[in-house]
């Protein structure tokens, strides 16, 4: 939804109306999509193994990206998605993302990519839910809260090595304020060790759908910008995943910085 700017600049709240509106009509249709993909997924996954001839992962991680596909279909009307430099990325190659990470719903917005096969590396609690658990398992996501270094880094390089990706957000949490808080060293230390490139990307935007605290989702902006691959070859050295730590933070720091700009 676009939404027209005060003189000052700054586009309006949206008005109550709208905010109810917009609840009525993606809340359900969320449901009905959910519901929907969870019961043709059996079928679809007979069809990957013994049409497509793809593993249970890769198809599982297929599904979830196209599960994404709706929602952002869903939440049109009330969203603006804009996603940019995606040109960098070659489909074709294996990728450690990293991200800047503000809400529930940046998994989501990983469907504005032009890459499916990824495998997220995310906390434990999903993995403890009865409805995410099986496609957690059958997607191969990794457990970096409580699975072992040796294992979450053999995963990755298994995954790698069959094309696929892998995502992390090195911050291990949500921010509460939008600011970037600490990086975690774990991605990229697999990205070193597996010798793969590591993405930075960006999101905006999410943090003011569901801003914190409160249940009714809000119009707004998202914006997912992809960032140069940077090439983990120069970070072999001992210590070198930390500066590879350090020079991704400093851009993603950068980029958002540019992209609040260019949203108000």
């Amino acid at each position: 939804m676009s939404e027209a700017k005060n003189k000052a600049g700054v586009a309006p709240s949206p008005s109550l109306p709208i905010i109810i509106l917009m609840n009525l009509w993606a809340y359900p249709l969320v449901v009905l999509w959910t519901l929907a993909c969870a019961i043709l997924f059996p079928l679809g996954l007979a069809v990957g193994r013994f049409v497509l001839r793809w593993p249970d992962d890769r198809y599982t991680r297929w599904a979830i990206w196209a599960y994404g596909r709706g929602w952002l279909l869903f939440m049109r009307p009330f969203v603006r998605f804009d996603r940019q430099q995606t040109e960098l990325l070659d489909v074709s190659k294996p990728y450690l993302f990293v991200i800047n990470h503000l809400s529930f719903f940046d998994t989501f917005c990983m469907a504005l990519l032009p890459i499916y096969n990824i495998a997220f590396a995310v906390r434990s609690w999903p993995f403890r839910m009865v409805w995410y658990r099986k496609f957690m398992h059958l997607a191969r996501y990794l457990d970096v809260e409580s699975g072992s270094w040796d294992d979450n880094l053999a995963s990755s390089k298994e995954t790698f090595v069959a094309a696929g990706s892998v995502l992390f957000y090195p911050e291990g949490h949500r921010s509460r304020d939008g600011n970037l808080q600490r990086f975690y060293s774990g991605g990229f230390k697999v990205a070193v060790a597996a010798g793969v490139p590591v993405v930075p990307l960006c999101i905006t935007g999410t943090d003011q759908l569901l801003p914190p605290g409160r249940k009714l989702m809000h119009p707004c902006t998202i914006s997912l910008r992809v960032l140069e691959p940077i090439d983990t070859a120069a970070f072999t050295a001992e210590g070198g995943h930390m500066q590879l730590r350090k020079l991704v933070k400093g851009q993603i720091e950068e980029n958002l910085v540019e992209m609040r700009a260019e949203g108000e």
